[in-house]
């Protein structure tokens, strides 16, 4: 009986460290095959001027799709904002969806978020298949996106590390626009 209880001790550790794995560790999936042509979206910065999705041509581009309301984004959001003050050399663009200009300034300002573009009517929705939030949507430097990487994750900033290793051009111009 005692070695069936230990039996079952190990397949649930495995069980754990596998399930911590796949969250923590696994890479996102960054096909190629599914790849297709980013949409020229444009969307108005919170600060002012525009972002367009084409001026990131050249690197790594990741759009952080959020709303005030979702809770997990307020967890996301921050790593994902640290991950981009790191990494200079890739476009994070963190982009509000469906909240007036008020509502996002203000979110923003509570998170210490930077650099925030806006959504207000939700187009990004369409544009870029979004069915909940957050999302994060993975462009090439040759501006196909490569993967859409839906609902919180607590290692996000692994997930775009990986990616940017695996998608970032040699040749690949460097900035400092954040």
């Amino acid at each position: 009986m005692r070695i069936f209880n230990r039996i079952w001790d190990l397949l649930a550790v495995v069980i754990v460290l596998a399930i911590g794995w796949e969250i923590f560790f696994a890479p996102r999936p960054l096909s190629t095959a599914t790849a297709y042509p980013a949409p020229h979206a444009v969307y108005d910065r919170l600060a002012g001027g525009q972002f367009r999705v084409t001026d990131a041509r050249g690197r790594v581009l990741f759009l952080d799709f959020y709303a005030s309301w979702c809770e997990p984004c307020r967890q996301e959001l921050p790593a994902v904002e640290a991950y981009a003050r790191a990494h200079p050399e890739v476009e994070v663009m963190p982009i509000d969806v469906g909240e007036p200009r008020v509502a996002a300034a203000s979110f923003a300002a509570q998170l210490h978020l930077t650099d925030v573009a806006l959504d207000p009517q939700g187009l990004s929705r369409g544009f870029f298949s979004i069915a909940g939030f957050p999302t994060i949507v993975t462009i090439d430097p040759a501006g196909r996106v490569r993967a859409t990487w839906e609902g919180y994750d607590p290692a996000v900033a692994t997930a775009m590390s990986n990616a940017e290793r695996k998608l970032e051009a040699p040749t690949a111009p460097r900035s400092n626009s954040r």
